[in-house]
């Protein structure tokens, strides 16, 4: 059966058991949960579902409004390609629209695609390759020097992410031969390596890991600091010539002959085959060694290899006619557990993760999987011990978490991570002294806690492995600025549970003494304005244990400042809430806040009745329209500014 018969059959079999307004209903409701998802995975890198159930959720919006032509609209999901991204980089309007693919899901769909071009242009000559799991960038180059790299966004608009992409290793910064102009499309992607190696990272920094290689990759090219980028170890294949000049190439296949010649990465594997059956058979060929490649894919893509065929077939509003993604199907494996390891985080927190026989699953070999929370292992009868695995110490679950605590704050595996944290930029900010010097200190010197850094010298740091005398002595110095630091850094560095830098500013402005907070109770520290219940006991239990106390003790004998700035703060702003939101003209999310909480207000991250003000950048979102449907006045950066200079509100 050729597909428009399907398409036809489908339509009648909806409109005899679906009214259009119950068709109606689905359709809009399909739309809401694909953009959401859409804004998940394009624009924050972290989606909530997986690339099947939200290609399900797609083709079943594709299929309803094919049955109701009519109910289909412009701003449909499926009249876009991807999403906008951060709005943090300047515009790249692209000189050939960067278009999605079609997909299909089953060999049948393939040999539909075949007819279709067949009754277009005749008889076709297909090229196959791997569809890599990234995101796919434009690279522009001019007299063969590159000038520019953008990401896909919307396929018409994209970021400009040219430095960030120019930090990438395998994109070439000048070409073999000076064409006079050149754009090509690729993506960019994280080997499995590279991001088991970035998850392990993130894990021990106590960051929320990336959840695949691709969210990742995006993740990672999106960064404001091309430095963070360089650091990823992010890779490239190319794989279309968008446009060039100077010369001509007629066929896909020669397109990518010529891309390697002038130094780019190419696919290793990609074939030409005018039999649709050869196409499929090494389709299915790709898919069974998706577990042995270096690079994520999570599908391969059959395109018309003739630029004319090309041509003559077209595009529709969002997919080249030319050319079909066939999608592999998800993988359910069963496999055997075999242990369960117990990491302790920072504020002590037990992280079991269970080790079972490797199974091949979506092109990965997969034996390790974090054992979410207490409720799933209760659940499956998984059974881990009641104590430490560092300090054998008893751990606890605190009521509503649903995490497993050690109880004991010198426990070993926690000092790492504690001193990473204590030093890190938002808390006492020791320049210098990040993951790497800190798992190298605790080694060489047996540090049981941050006061155990106040007493390293010079001398003992000049003897470790990547020192030398010069940066011996600036870390030094750096641990000793720290001890300048205002109480509200201390109170964060000290990683008590539930508290961030913002509530330890509160902690500090109304306890300005670290005296007066550790006589201070629970009902004393609930008063301050934005702190609940949970937060208040979090704070008293954690300063009235003997180890807090200890460390305290020994903090205030390095000579680490135990008391808050003693500068006024104003009262222009006293009692007034403020929302922030888009890119502000001049001013960081940062250097915002501490103009309004030197004037007294308060910022919060949502909009309700209670906001005074929110203040708008550029590309302001969702809050700003919450903010006008509550009749909530709308501030700009220069309105902020002069309300903080004359006190008029």
């Amino acid at each position: 059966m050729i597909y428009e018969e399907q398409i036809q059959r489908f339509r009648e079999d909806v409109k005899r058991s679906m009214t259009r307004e119950e068709a109606g209903g689905q359709i809009a409701s399909l739309r809401r949960e694909i953009e959401y998802h859409n804004r998940k995975y394009y624009t924050e890198d972290a989606p909530e579902i997986s690339d099947y159930e939200y290609d399900m959720l797609y083709r079943r919006l594709e299929n309803l409004e094919a049955a109701f032509p009519e109910l289909k609209t412009e701003d449909s999901p499926t009249n876009r390609v991807g999403a906008a991204g951060y709005n943090s980089f300047a515009e790249v309007t692209h000189t050939v629209p960067m278009e999605s693919l079609h997909d299909s899901f089953s060999e049948d769909e393939l040999r539909d695609f075949d007819r279709r071009v067949r009754a277009a242009v005749g008889v076709p000559v297909y090229v196959v390759e791997p569809k890599f799991d990234g995101l796919s960038v434009a690279l522009e180059y001019v007299n063969g020097v590159y000038t520019r790299g953008s990401t896909r966004g919307d396929g018409v608009t994209g970021e400009d992410v040219t430095l960030n992409i120019g930090t990438i290793r395998s994109v070439p910064k000048t070409l073999a031969e000076p064409v006079p102009f050149l754009e090509v499309r690729g993506e960019v992607y994280m080997s499995e390596e590279s991001f088991a190696a970035l998850c392990e990272r993130q894990e021990l920094l106590e960051e929320k890991p990336f959840k695949n290689p691709r969210n990742a990759a995006a993740g990672s090219l999106r960064q404001k600091d091309p430095k963070i980028t360089a650091q990823r170890s992010l890779d490239l294949f190319v794989f279309n010539i968008q446009a060039v000049e100077g010369e001509t190439v007629l066929s896909h296949y020669d397109a990518l002959q010529r891309l390697k010649q002038l130094g780019f990465p190419v696919s290793p594997i990609f074939c030409r085959s005018g039999d649709i059956e050869t196409v499929i058979a090494r389709i299915r060929e790709i898919g069974e060694r998706r577990g042995t490649f270096a690079f994520p894919i999570d599908g391969a893509v059959v395109k018309v290899d003739d630029f004319a065929q090309r041509a003559a077939l077209g595009s529709t509003a969002k997919f080249p006619r030319w050319a079909e993604a066939y999608k592999y199907p998800p993988e359910e494996k069963e496999t055997t557990l075999r242990s369960i390891e117990v990491t302790v985080g920072r504020t002590g927190v037990l992280t079991p993760t269970g080790v079972f026989d490797p199974v091949f699953l979506a092109g990965t070999t997969v034996s390790r999987a974090i054992l979410h929370n207490q409720d799933f292992i209760t659940g499956k009868d998984i059974r881990i011990g009641a104590f430490c695995p560092s300090c054998g110490e008893p751990v606890t679950r605190l009521e509503g978490e649903a995490a497993q605590r050690c109880t004991n704050p010198e426990c070993p595996a926690q000092i790492l991570r504690t001193l990473i944290h204590y030093a890190s930029r938002d808390a006492m900010d020791i320049e210098g002294l990040g993951a790497a010097v800190a798992e190298q200190l605790v080694g060489a010197f047996s540090i049981r806690s941050a006061a155990d850094l106040y007493k390293l010298t010079a001398e003992q740091l000049a003897s470790l492995e990547r020192f030398g005398a010069k940066s011996a002595e600036n870390l030094v110095a750096a641990i000793e600025k720290s001890k300048e630091n205002d109480l509200s850094r201390l109170l964060f560095a000290l990683g008590i549970p539930h508290i961030g830098a913002k509530a330890a500013k509160l902690l500090a402005a109304h306890f300005p003494t670290m005296d007066q907070l550790l006589e201070a109770d629970e009902s004393a520290v609930s008063r301050i304005d934005g702190f609940g219940g949970i937060m208040a006991e979090s704070v008293c239990t954690f300063l009235s244990g003997h180890g807090a106390r200890q460390l305290i003790g020994e903090l205030k004998a390095a000579g680490v400042r135990m008391t808050a700035e003693t500068t006024a703060f104003g009262t222009k702003f006293m009692g007034q809430t403020f929302v922030l939101t888009g890119t502000l003209p001049t001013l960081t999310r940062n250097e915002a806040t501490a103009i309004i909480e030197q004037n007294g207000g308060r910022v919060s991250s949502a909009v309700s009745k209670k906001t005074s003000f929110v203040v708008a950048g550029e590309a302001p979102g969702s809050k700003l329209r919450k903010a006008e449907t509550l009749g909530i006045p709308v501030l700009t950066e220069e309105e902020l500014l002069n309300m903080a200079n004359t006190g008029k509100g």
